[in-house]
């Protein structure tokens, strides 16, 4: 019994899967915070183009 505990005491795998977790969060919501600026400086880097066109 005392061998069970030790082992799953050890035992990581779950801590890695929610350390990936928050890193999957912490990347969506920084691409969140950041595409509307590329979108705006996208949009305004193509409009002299399609104005051209």
């Amino acid at each position: 019994m005392h061998k069970s505990i030790a082992d799953f005491m050890k035992n990581e795998d779950g801590a890695t899967a929610i350390e990936y977790a928050l890193i999957a969060a912490a990347t969506g919501l920084a691409l969140i915070a950041v595409m509307p600026a590329i979108g705006v400086g996208v949009e305004n880097s193509l409009t002299p183009l399609a104005a051209a066109m």
